[in-house]
């Protein structure tokens, strides 16, 4: 038992990175450019409590130049080795994460960077563990939207008060099992 739980951190990974790399990209994207979309991601079985949407995300958009904060739950020894191994990127506090990833009671929104005038694109990204993920709840409006979506959210003023700070303000990535959706800062919250 002891060899095999030393060497755990090396499983879970895509098997076959380039292709499982780029459907994951193509499913984030999709996410991103339409709010509100639920996407299926698949090939990443990090060690618990991630969900394989949330390795999948990790380790298609994060590397050695990402920094990284787990929060909550998330931050634990299994975890943190599975995100060294790999993804060679190094973990942080939330004041200077490019992303984090955590249930959303576990991430303070006010200590992550929002952006500046100058670079509004050196914000941080948060993937939002929760336990259910449907199209149904808080009204969706903006760019990538038709007219309205929905998505279960786990609450609607911290995402009102992002979307005020446009251009800056964060992204977010929810995922649920093997699923994932985005609100990016742009999206109106109703």
């Amino acid at each position: 038992m002891p060899a095999a739980s030393a060497t755990a951190h090396l499983e879970g990974g895509f098997a076959h990175p380039a292709p499982q790399a780029a459907t994951a990209f193509r499913a984030i994207m999709s996410a991103m450019a339409r709010p509100g979309r639920i996407e299926a991601v698949s090939g990443a079985t990090p060690p618990a409590p991630l969900s394989p949407a949330a390795g999948a995300v990790l380790l298609t958009l994060c590397d050695a130049d990402t920094p990284v904060h787990l929060a909550g739950d998330a931050d634990c020894a299994p975890v943190r080795d599975w995100i060294r191994f790999h993804l060679g990127a190094p973990l942080t506090g939330p004041d200077r994460a490019m992303f984090a990833v955590g249930r959303w009671d576990a991430l303070p929104l006010n200590r992550f960077a929002i952006g500046t005038s100058e670079y509004p694109d050196r914000s941080a990204t948060l993937i939002v563990e929760t336990d259910r993920l449907d199209a149904e709840g808080a009204t969706l409006r903006g760019p990538g939207i038709r007219d309205t979506a929905t998505l279960s959210l786990p609450e609607t003023d911290a995402f009102r008060a992002n979307r005020a700070l446009f251009p800056l303000g964060l992204d977010f990535v929810f995922t649920c099992g093997d699923r994932l959706a985005a609100l990016p800062r742009t999206t109106e919250v109703c």
